[in-house]
């Protein structure tokens, strides 16, 4: 109940972001029901504008269009929906798993164990992202795995520079000295003590790492290293479809939105959470 009403009381612009999002998760969920055509089944002709390709009983034949395949666009969103989205989330999972685990063995234990971590994470962080992920990639192969894999260990280490930080200074604090002199584990201490009292800060971070990762999928999709043909993929719908610009049609827009809306939608929602759990509260 009190979440209900946490909600209701939420301003516009997180109640719409919640409804983006929202939609987001029933493509993933339901893509296959939702999909009024198979993901890689051929529709019609090359770049058909949706809503003028109407059938003989004047219906829309296709809502949004046609690919450069001739495959349809609104199921290729909503196929691309689940591709996209879950790779990113399992890819965040991943990788605040490895930076939380890390980052708390840095801030607790301290001494050399924080010195080697530290020492790795600045190594790996003086390379470019990019650049860093494409030789990878380059080398291993752009399966789903491999990519996830990446980007999970390159992401770990800002999910590591943040974790520490927070960590470090709780483990300064008084509750924490007071378990060490009771007898307690790292382990314990680690789980019972820091874990818990950086969870607000972990969380909004969360947020803000899973779109980062979510357009550094679609950025690798677009050059070709992400998800590969025929699975659909907002970043490789964009480049697809990006010579139908020269045209004056519009289908790679249609990716290009959901992206933007998907991004701008989170973060609308940690702003809001964010606002929250410093006190601060806007109902308007």
């Amino acid at each position: 109940m009190q979440l209900w009403l946490k909600l209701m009381r939420a301003p516009l612009s997180a109640k719409l972001g919640m409804a983006i999002v929202a939609v987001n998760v029933a493509c993933v969920v339901f893509a296959p029901w939702l999909a009024p055509f198979g993901e890689t089944e051929i529709v019609g002709q090359s770049w058909v504008p949706g809503f003028w390709g109407a059938d003989v009983q004047g219906a829309p034949a296709t809502w949004l269009g046609t690919d450069h395949l001739g495959r349809d666009v609104l199921t290729r969103l909503i196929f691309g929906a689940r591709n996209s989205i879950v790779i990113a989330l399992v890819t965040t999972i991943l990788s605040f798993s490895l930076g939380i685990t890390t980052g708390l063995l840095a801030a607790a234990m301290r001494g050399w164990v924080d010195q080697i971590l530290s020492r790795t994470v600045d190594l790996m962080m003086g390379f470019p992202t990019l650049i860093f992920a494409l030789m990878v990639l380059a080398v291993i192969g752009s399966s789903i795995p491999a990519v996830i894999g990446v980007i999970a260990l390159l992401d770990a280490t800002r999910v590591f520079r943040i974790t520490r930080a927070v960590a470090t200074d709780i483990a300064a604090q008084d509750y924490v000295e007071v378990a060490r002199l009771r007898g307690e584990g790292m382990g314990w201490i680690m789980r019972r003590e820091i874990l818990p009292n950086a969870i607000t800060p972990l969380a909004a971070e969360f947020g803000l790492r899973f779109c980062f990762v979510f357009l550094f999928v679609a950025t690798l999709s677009f050059i070709g290293l992400g998800v590969q043909p025929p699975a659909a993929d907002w970043g490789s719908m964009v480049k697809e479809n990006s010579a139908a610009i020269s045209f004056g049609i519009l289908m790679p827009l249609f990716p290009a939105a959901a992206i933007a809306l998907l991004t701008v939608a989170i973060n609308l929602i940690i702003d809001w959470t964010g606002a929250t759990a410093g006190g601060v509260h806007d109902d308007h």
